[in-house]
Formats: structure tokens, C-alpha cells, sequence
């Protein structure tokens, strides 16, 4: 899987003001900013996301996903 199919997937999913991700095709990691995440925990955020990739983690089409996510203005705030 490629950074552009992964990105893909999860904007998909989940409206995304920014997202970057890094990885060798199997291992990723990203940074995620989405208004979705308003009001939800850290491991909410992660089922968020995980839920936009469907069976590609039980397929090992993308065998392991590191994230940050954070909302709007938690994202302003880790800017400034």
C-alpha cells in the first residue's frame, strides 16, 4: 500500500483538515486533524480511523498504524 492509497482510505472516511503520513508501505505512522474528533477520547480517535480501513489491518494489507490525532484547535495549539 502506498502513502497516497492509505491517505486515501482514510479521508474517505473521516473529513480530515490535515493529514501526513510516513511509512515503508506495511508500518505507518500519521498525523491526523479532523473536527470528528471533537469530544471523543484518544482511543475513540483511533477506532475512528482504524473503522476507515476496514479488513486491511485483519488482511495485513497495512500491518501496523501509529497515530496522532488531534482536533482543530488542538492542532492550532501544537503549532504556536
Amino acid at each position: 500500500m502506498t502513502a497516497d492509497q492509505l491517505k486515501d482510505l482514510i479521508t474517505a472516511g473521516l473529513p480530515c483538515e490535515h493529514i501526513a503520513l510516513e511509512g515503508d508501505g506495511r508500518h505507518w505512522f500519521a498525523t491526523i486533524v479532523s473536527t470528528s474528533f471533537e469530544g471523543q477520547r484518544p482511543l475513540g480517535r483511533q477506532r475512528m480511523v482504524y473503522g476507515t480501513l476496514g479488513n486491511r489491518i485483519a488482511t495485513d494489507e497495512v500491518h501496523a498504524l501509529s497515530m496522532k490525532t488531534f482536533t482543530p484547535a488542538e492542532w492550532a495549539a501544537a503549532q504556536a
